[in-house]
């Protein structure tokens, strides 16, 4: 009897084992293997970033990867920042960085108008690509100007904040008017700056310094609006995922430009002298100039230049 007893109890204690190391092994290949809502296969680029600054051609850009979303297979999100403000919070960064991070069936583009944010300080395992437009400074102001007043050719029913006023922008200037007030200029540096508020601090030489670092570090190519097509063609060559066909879709289409403020009065040369007088619109335009630079050297590499700058050599063990 006591041997049945014992055999009984043997038979309880092997049961438990084996179950107990049943189910050890499948959490621990629940815990290895990769899951849909994270991100472990990420693979360079599989995140894009484009923090569109107003009325540099941005739209025009955001068409071609609209159109081109659905063969090349990626994702388009909008981030449409509540009231006037350009500058995310910390807390807006880490939901906005946890949910491009979830959303990892396919890979993505998110854009709107929002300054830099530094995706590696958040503590999310993302490494987003950004990428950026710039136009000449008093250019962009000005067309912000009347955009207010008269809105675009495409949505010309929209009633715009400043509609119904008649002043040009040479008259705003001559009466000294906020609306065109040099500081309306600082708007291309705090957005390559980051997320600090010294970076909306008109004139600051730090947010310029930091600005030209972010723009050469930490973005993969910046166009400029006076040569949209060209930025699109260097767009196609570094990141095919999104804009492959790019560029014989502005062929097909010649939709390089597709929104216009629908009115806009030829400034004065007076006009132009004072406000390129401004510490303001120089410093913009030193930022223009020095991204300016940067991507004609990046064109240069990319489309000039076709050839391979490098030849790897004295490889051991060899492949």
């Amino acid at each position: 009897m006591p041997n049945i007893k014992w055999l009984i109890a043997l038979g309880f204690l092997s049961t438990f084992i084996l179950l107990y190391l049943h189910i050890g092994t499948s959490i621990d290949k629940w815990n290895t293997q990769p899951h849909p809502q994270t991100n472990q296969n990420k693979q360079i680029g599989d995140i894009l970033i484009y923090n569109r600054i107003p009325k540099t051609g941005s739209t025009s850009l955001m068409n071609v990867a609209y159109e081109l979303q659905s063969s090349n297979r990626y994702r388009v999100v909008q981030v449409r920042l509540l009231g006037s403000r350009h500058l995310l919070s910390p807390r807006d960064q880490q939901a906005i960085a946890r949910n491009i991070s979830a959303w990892s069936d396919l890979p993505m583009l998110l854009h709107g108008h929002f300054s830099y944010f530094e995706a590696s300080v958040l503590g999310l395992d993302i490494n987003p690509v950004f990428i950026n437009l710039m136009r000449k400074p008093l250019d962009r102001l000005v067309s912000y100007y009347y955009f207010l007043r008269y809105g675009d050719d495409i949505l010309v029913d929209k009633k715009r904040s400043k509609q119904g006023d008649k002043t040009t922008f040479d008259e705003c200037v001559e009466s000294s008017q906020p609306d065109c007030a040099p500081k309306k200029m600082w708007m291309q540096i705090p957005f390559f700056c980051g997320s600090s508020p010294a970076c909306w601090d008109p004139g600051s030489k730090w947010a310029l310094d930091q600005a030209k670092t972010n723009l050469v570090n930490r973005y993969l190519v910046v166009g400029v609006t006076e040569d949209l097509d060209s930025f699109v063609q260097v767009l196609e060559i570094l990141l095919p995922k999104y804009f492959s066909g790019a560029v014989q879709y502005l062929k097909d289409t010649g939709k390089s430009h597709i929104k216009r403020t629908k009115h806009k009065d030829q400034l004065s040369e007076q006009t132009i002298s004072k406000m390129s007088n401004s510490k303001i619109y120089q410093m913009e335009m030193e930022f223009y100039n020095f991204a300016m630079k940067h991507f004609k050297w990046i064109k240069k590499s990319l489309v000039d230049d076709q050839s391979n700058g490098f030849v790897y050599e004295k490889i051991r063990p060899k492949p």
